[in-house]
């Protein structure tokens, strides 16, 4: 649908992918614009060093994104924010994963392939900004559940936030973007509201002291699951909102 969006999406995707890293914990290993040592040498056809990718030029990698990224999940046939939404996933956890997101969203089967129903629906969307904040709902719940979660989760979550920000702004008026905010404040509160509620066990209509010891501490475990799952659904939230802000205050809206 619009070829011309790849480039702004690009820039996106660069601000969080950022420079050469080799992160011990990163199964990618040695990294730079975000393009890892395995993806650069499947692209270049031969065996390459952590010192190529070092010096991997912002060109090439360009290259290595549309070719690898943009165009399985058929960027160029999406409408606007849907593109991006699709792409950034799908760099961040793979195309086939940010297609199932974009097909989350759209409430059609998820194949994890941007077929002619996929695209159908997403030209077809009655409410894209909703279908944008379903896909990154999805794809922020995949991201909680990964092992990695305690020490990529912080920057997951902004990336994710601030991607739903940008392809609203990609896709909606100014004033369909700041109207984003309030409810991303409201969520906030009501999720730390019940953090706060399970984690003291005000609320709570079972006496942990009339339960046999093995099912009392069944219950405190699940309480404290409970209370930590909205502790990072309130604190993504904030995000959410913080991120809306930014793109009003930098001027960058449709």
């Amino acid at each position: 649908m619009t070829a011309t969006n790849y480039r702004p999406c690009l820039d996106h995707v660069l601000r969080w992918e950022g420079g050469f890293v080799d992160h011990p914990k990163d199964p990618g290993g040695a990294t730079n614009l975000g393009i890892t040592r395995a993806t650069l040498q499947r692209h270049r056809g031969r065996h390459v060093t952590a010192k190529d990718v070092r010096a991997l030029q912002l060109s090439e990698a360009a290259e290595i994104y549309r070719a690898g990224y943009w165009m399985p999940v058929r960027g160029d046939d999406l409408p606007k924010g849907l593109d991006l939404v699709a792409f950034d996933a799908g760099v961040n956890s793979g195309p086939a994963r940010g297609a199932r997101w974009l097909q989350a969203g759209l409430r059609v089967p998820a194949d994890g392939r941007v077929g002619p129903q996929t695209l159908k629906a997403a030209r077809n969307a009655p409410d894209t900004v909703a279908v944008i904040q379903r896909a990154c709902a999805a794809r922020m719940g995949f991201l909680q559940r990964l092992g990695t979660w305690s020490t990529f989760g912080r920057g997951w979550s902004r990336r994710v936030a601030d991607t739903e920000a940008a392809a609203v702004a990609m896709c909606a008026t100014r004033a369909v973007v700041e109207a984003q905010i309030a409810p991303a404040r409201a969520a906030q509160k009501r999720d730390a509201g019940g953090a706060a509620a399970s984690g003291t066990g005000g609320g709570a209509a079972i006496s942990l002291e009339a339960l046999p010891e093995w099912a009392s501490w069944g219950v405190a475990a699940l309480v404290i699951a409970l209370a930590a799952l909205l502790i990072l659904k309130s604190i993504h939230h904030k995000r959410r909102a913080e991120a809306y802000a930014a793109i009003i205050a930098g001027g960058a809206h449709g």
